[in-house]
């Protein structure tokens, strides 16, 4: 005959049901660069700079909901002052200047983007808040603060670098030979036995990385607003055939020379346009002419 079950043994499989599952790992962040990659039919190829100056068109990140992990590692939250570009390192502190109202903010770029073709940065919703950021498009420029850029990176997980199999060269019989002591030699043992005067060498001391919080603060500045017009630039070249020979291609495209001598190049644009959706039109008309590079600028 069969003991009966005890009462706990009955319960038991209950209270395991019950029990919430452990919580996931939270993601470190992590600096990174990245491979190539495709976003909506244009090519982007990170890279690491930290003197990246470019003006263009801000707009939102189109997604609101918090939670996702962004290219880097972190969590995304739309309440914090984040934002998203296409090529830079990550993470990366970024000025972003309102060129239409004069409003300067620093967000923390770590994700990629903006899908959109022809916006240079996408702001998180309280970043485009702060700056008068719309959805649709607002001219915008942007440059990396260099020094907060580097003690970010610093303080965070590197990736590792690929490894190279280095085989050793093979070794030869050395013949030993007496050679005559090198400067300073017969100095240094006068040092080291008391009969003169020990020198310091200079020691080279490294700056204190300056510490970058995890959320940046909401320190808007007001400057003066200086808005301009918008272009379209297709490639930029070497020499003035080539660039000829796209704006023949592109059609209503010119050709303009900055630099000269050995410095001179040749990039090819077209505008100005008096207005964002003009502008996005010609972008268009540029990438179906087969320049998938082209973006919008501010002038």
């Amino acid at each position: 005959m069969k003991s009966p079950l005890h009462p706990l043994a009955l319960l038991l499989p209950l209270l395991l049901a019950c029990t919430p599952p452990p919580p996931a790992p939270k993601p470190q962040p992590r600096y990174t660069i990245g491979q190539p990659y495709e976003m909506d039919g244009v090519w982007s190829y990170p890279r690491e700079d930290f003197a990246l100056r470019e003006t263009g068109l801000a707009t939102v990140v189109p997604d609101p909901r918090p939670g996702r992990v962004t290219a880097d590692g972190e969590i995304y939250d739309p309440v914090l002052l984040t934002a998203a570009h296409r090529t830079l390192q990550l993470p990366a502190i970024l000025l972003v200047t309102n060129l239409e109202n004069g409003l300067s903010l620093r967000v923390r770029v770590n994700d990629r983007g903006p899908a959109q073709p022809g916006r240079v940065v996408a702001l998180s919703r309280r970043a485009a808040e702060l700056l008068g950021v719309s959805a649709g498009g607002t001219q915008v420029a942007i440059a990396v603060d260099p020094d907060l850029s580097r003690s970010l990176s610093a303080g965070l997980p590197q990736p590792e670098a690929p490894r190279i199999a280095i085989e050793t060269a093979p070794r030869e019989a050395v013949q030993a030979e007496s050679l005559a002591p090198p400067p300073g030699t017969q100095a240094a043992e006068r040092v080291r036995q008391g009969r003169g005067p020990a020198t310091v060498a200079a020691v080279a001391v490294e700056p204190v990385a300056q510490a970058v919080p995890d959320q940046l603060p909401e320190a808007v500045s007001q400057g003066y607003a200086r808005p301009g017009q918008l272009y379209v630039q297709a490639s930029t070249f070497t020499t003035r055939s080539a660039a000829q020979r796209q704006a023949a291609r592109i059609g209503g495209a010119r050709v303009e020379v900055t630099g000269s001598g050995r410095s001179a190049e040749y990039r090819v644009r077209l505008g100005p346009y008096g207005s964002v959706a003009q502008a996005d039109a010609g972008l268009e008309m540029v990438r179906r002419s087969g320049v998938s590079d082209a973006r919008i600028l501010v002038d």
